[in-house]
C-alpha cells in the first residue's frame, strides 16, 4: 500500500480550466474521498477572474456537479474537500499577482508542512509557462527559495514547446528555477493501467520476452483514433495539428515502451534511460524517404469549424512508418495511425509475429490469416488477446484465427486509478517514472521536427468524416 504523501499545498494555475474542471479537481476530491490525500493539504486556484475564497468555493461545486453529479452527492463529504479550497487573482503576466500569492501559500501559522510543500501545476495554455516559471521564481516561489528538508515541484502539461527549438527554450526556462527531479512533464496516457502493464507485460512473463525481437516480430501496428473531431479546440488545433498533439507524446511514448530495453532495475531513471534510448534509434525522416513513411491527412469539413482558416493545411491524420535502428529492431517496421473523425475511438498496439518457416495448412505463399498476434486494447476496452490458429471442427485439416483473451474489468474485483488519481499521487510523491524527461522530450521533437521537414509544403490529403483515412495510407505498409 503507498504510503500518504506529505502536507502539501497545491497551486493549481488556470484554476477555471476546462481542464481543471473536467480533470484535476473531480480526481482531487475522489483521492480525498478514498483518503488518498494528505492528512494536511490546501488546494489553492489562481486564476484571473475575481473571487473570493467562497465564490471560487461555490464555483468549484457547480461545475462539479454539472459535469459530474453523482461525485458530489455526498453534501457532508464535498464540504470537507471544499474548505481546503482558496483562491488567489493573479494576472498571469504581471508579478504583482505572483507576490500575493506568495503571501497566500507561506503566511500559514500553525498548519504543518502545507506552508512549506508545494505542488505547482500549469493547467495553463503552453505558450504562457514560461512566463508563469519566470514569474515564480521573481516572486521566491521557485525550488531555490525552499527551506531545508521541504519541496517544490511543477507539473507542466503538454504540448512542450511546438518544436524542438521552443522545447529547448523551455526546459531551459524551467531548468532555471526547478532541479529535473522537481519537474513532472505529464502525458495522461502513461497514468493508465493498460500502458502501465506493457512493461509488466514484457518482463515479467517468460513466454513472450524470448520472443521480443527482429528474429521473431514481424511489424508493430500503433493506432489511436478518434471518431471526433476537434470539438471546441479549433484555435489550439490550427498551431498544433496532429503530429504536435498525438505523434510527439502519446504516440512516441507508446513506440517507446514496446520497444525498450530491459531497464537494470524499475527505479524511474532506469526505466526512462531505456525509452531515451529507443527514441534516439528511430531512422530519420528525410525527403527521400517520406514519401514511403508518411501520409497526412485532414477530414473533410475540417476548415469550417469554429476558429479555424478557410484554408487551412492543418493535417488532423498522421500514419508513419517508423524503423528503430538499433540491435533489436532493425527493419522491423512500427506503423503508427492517429486521427480525428476516424471510424472508431481506439487505441490499441498489435504486436504481429512472423509466420512459421513452413505453412502445412493454408497457401504456401502466406500464413497471414494465422498470423500470431499479441493485441493489447488500451481503450475504450482494457483487454490483451493473443490471436493464434486452431482447427475448425471436422475432418478437413481447415485453421481458423482464434484468442485468448485477458479483460482488466473481469478479471479484477478492484478497480485501478484513473490516469490524474495516479498521476497526482505521483507527482506529490516524487515518482516520476510515469513522467517524460527532458532528454525524451527533445528527442521527440527532433523526430517531429524532421518529418515536418522531409514533408515540406505538400498539404495533407482529404479524407471522409468516421472513415478509416486517406485512401493512399495503404502505401506505407508496403
Amino acid at each position: 500500500m503507498q504510503l500518504k504523501p506529505d502536507n502539501c499545498s497545491i497551486i493549481i494555475f488556470g484554476a477555471n480550466s476546462d481542464l481543471a474542471a473536467r480533470k484535476l479537481f473531480p480526481s482531487l476530491y475522489e483521492l480525498a474521498l478514498w483518503g488518498n490525500m494528505p492528512d494536511d493539504y490546501r488546494i489553492v486556484g489562481v486564476g484571473r477572474a475575481d473571487l473570493s475564497h467562497e465564490e471560487f468555493r461555490l464555483t468549484v461545486q457547480e461545475k462539479m456537479a454539472d459535469l459530474f453529479p453523482e461525485t458530489v452527492r455526498d453534501e457532508a463529504a464535498f464540504s470537507l474537500f471544499s474548505a481546503r479550497l482558496y483562491y488567489v487573482r493573479v494576472n498571469l503576466v504581471e508579478i504583482d499577482g505572483y507576490h500575493l500569492l506568495h503571501k497566500e501559500l507561506l503566511d500559514v501559522s500553525g498548519e504543518s508542512g502545507i506552508c512549506k510543500n508545494l505542488l505547482f501545476y500549469l493547467a495553463t495554455p503552453p505558450s504562457l509557462a514560461p512566463v508563469i516559471v519566470r514569474n515564480m521564481e521573481l516572486a521566491g516561489l521557485g525550488e531555490k527559495d525552499s527551506i531545508c528538508g521541504t519541496w517544490r515541484k511543477i507539473i507542466v502539461e503538454k504540448p512542450y514547446g511546438r518544436n524542438l527549438q521552443t522545447a529547448r527554450e523551455l526546459n531551459s526556462v524551467i531548468g532555471e528555477v526547478f532541479s529535473e527531479k522537481r519537474v513532472f512533464r505529464i502525458d495522461h496516457y502513461l497514468g493508465k493501467e493498460t500502458v502501465q502493464n506493457i512493461m509488466v507485460f514484457r518482463f515479467s512473463n517468460g513466454i513472450f520476452e524470448p520472443l521480443w525481437n527482429r528474429n521473431n516480430i514481424a511489424n508493430v501496428t500503433i493506432t489511436i483514433a478518434e471518431n471526433f473531431g476537434i470539438r471546441d479546440r479549433g484555435a489550439f488545433y490550427e498551431e498544433a495539428g496532429l503530429l504536435r498533439d498525438i505523434m510527439q507524446n502519446h504516440a512516441l511514448q507508446l513506440l517507446s515502451a514496446v520497444a525498450m530495453e530491459p531497464p537494470v532495475d524499475f527505479s524511474a531513471d532506469a526505466v526512462r534511460d531505456e525509452k531515451a534510448k529507443v527514441l534516439r534509434s528511430i531512422r530519420t525522416f528525410t525527403p527521400d524517404n517520406v514519401e514511403q513513411s508518411v501520409v497526412l491527412g485532414q477530414y473533410e469539413g475540417y476548415r469550417s469549424e469554429k476558429n479555424v482558416a478557410p484554408e487551412s493545411t492543418v493535417e488532423t491524420f498522421a500514419a508513419i512508418k517508423f524503423f528503430v535502428d538499433n540491435w533489436r529492431w532493425k527493419d522491423v517496421p512500427f506503423f503508427v495511425k492517429a486521427g480525428k473523425n476516424l471510424a472508431e475511438t481506439l487505441t490499441e498496439i498489435v504486436i504481429t509475429f512472423k509466420c512459421p518457416p513452413q505453412n502445412y495448412f493454408g497457401p504456401a505463399e502466406s500464413c497471414s490469416y494465422t498470423a500470431n498476434q499479441v493485441i493489447m486494447r488500451i481503450q475504450p476496452e482494457e483487454t490483451i488477446a493473443i490471436k493464434f490458429g486452431a482447427k475448425r471442427p471436422g475432418e478437413a485439416v481447415i485453421t481458423d484465427p482464434v484468442y485468448m483473451r485477458f479483460d482488466y474489468k473481469t478479471s479484477f474485483t478492484e478497480s485501478g486509478l484513473t490516469p490524474y488519481h495516479r498521476l497526482l499521487l505521483d507527482a506529490m510523491a516524487g515518482e516520476q517514472m510515469n513522467f517524460i524527461r527532458q532528454d525524451s522530450v527533445e528527442y521527440s521533437w527532433a523526430i517531429v521536427d524532421a518529418i515536418r521537414d522531409a514533408v515540406g509544403g505538400q498539404p495533407p490529403e482529404s479524407y471522409p468524416v468516421h472513415s478509416r483515412g486517406p485512401e493512399s495510407v495503404e502505401r506505407i505498409y508496403s
